[in-house]
């Protein structure tokens, strides 16, 4: 039989908090309810006796639970499942460890919440930045109150953002930054121009067995994608042509080094020859600013893709499927109109040349 209690202090007064005492599988067990109302107490023992009598679980104090608990709980879901990139994770989840470290899930509200907005911003942290971790924190507590953690989640509010970037590459420009770079990285640029695909972690990570000159395909595997999804893309003949030669260079490369380099992009001098080639964003940088256009961005080239691909009267469908856009709303995002666009129209519309 349970029982209600308030202990004495080394002063001989009674203790302001009610302390609860009940029996699990015939072991006695007190536990401090947090409360100092009687009434509240009494709830208190009554669901954890429910709870011993049903057999269920009984569930820690949820006042006395910290931030870093159900931090935890989120990596290992994410190390288990693999619903999330661990690194990709790690990097919203570093910030938000910094300033929240030793707070109680229960303090957590819009007020704490805005304190960390307001450091973050102080350190320069744009507002889209910041709605990616604020976004991990609701995740993270929504996933606490699933396990019995967190008794609510608190409104967050996110910040807004600014407008998408609206880069994309005419074709004047894109010609004039592919002639400073090296024939490599031209060929990579090529490949993200055409099909929008990503330059450091999907078109640098192709390996020789993704290419098949006698089909005339380029496949991304499986689980190499940001989404996850593989994809495959039939050659333009320049492609066809850029990636022959490259792959001359790589089976050349295997003879000199003795063995085989399977890479379609390695090192092909130098202290890491052999290598995968892992980022170019230097020679990147140099070429636009050689080519008279500082500031533009590789990813410039998936929203150029998507435009050129629509305007091309390719089907939307396929054309997500080349890029590798999952949703609509993204592809749409993507698909910039330019003054170019704007003028054509007009062309089309008055019948002009």
């Amino acid at each position: 039989m349970g029982r209600i209690y308030r202990p004495k202090k080394r002063d001989g007064e009674f203790c302001s908090i009610w302390w609860v005492q009940y029996y699990v599988n015939g072991r006695r067990k007190r536990e401090s309810t947090g409360v100092a109302k009687r009434k509240e107490a009494e709830r208190f023992l009554k669901e954890r006796e429910g709870r011993v009598a049903t057999g269920q679980p009984i569930l820690p104090r949820m006042d006395k639970i910290l931030y870093e608990e159900i931090a935890k709980d989120l990596w290992e879901h994410y190390e288990t499942t693999g619903e999330r990139d661990l690194k990709e994770a790690d990097t919203r989840l570093k910030p938000l460890g910094q300033f929240f470290r030793g707070y109680r899930v229960v303090n957590i509200d819009m007020g704490l919440v805005t304190k960390y907005i307001y450091q973050r911003q102080g350190e320069g942290r744009a507002n889209g930045t910041i709605n990616r971790e604020l976004a991990m924190l609701i995740k993270m507590l929504r996933f606490g109150y699933e396990r019995g953690k967190v008794l609510r989640v608190p409104v967050i509010h996110k910040l807004k953002e600014a407008p998408p970037r609206q880069g994309f590459f005419e074709t004047d420009p894109y010609l004039a930054v592919k002639s400073h770079l090296p024939l490599h990285f031209q060929l990579a640029i090529t490949i993200a121009q055409t099909y929008g695909w990503r330059g450091p972690s999907e078109i640098l990570t192709l390996e020789r067995r993704n290419l098949d000159l006698e089909a005339g395909t380029l496949r991304l595997d499986p689980g190499t994608t940001k989404n996850d999804e593989g994809r495959i893309v039939y050659l333009s003949p320049e492609l066809k042509r850029l990636l022959t030669d490259q792959l001359a260079k790589v089976v050349e490369l295997g003879l000199k080094l003795g063995r085989i380099v399977p890479y379609l992009f390695p090192h092909l001098e130098g202290r890491f020859i052999g290598r995968r080639i892992r980022d170019f964003r230097k020679a990147w940088k140099t070429a636009c600013r050689k080519a008279g256009c500082p500031g533009m961005l590789r990813h410039d080239f998936r929203r150029t893709a998507v435009r050129n691909l629509v305007n091309a009267g390719v089907a939307e469908r396929v054309a997500m499927t080349i890029t590798g856009h999952r949703t609509r709303s993204v592809f749409d995002r993507y698909h910039i109109v330019s003054p170019a666009d704007l003028q054509e129209a007009t062309r089309k519309l008055t019948g002009t040349l």
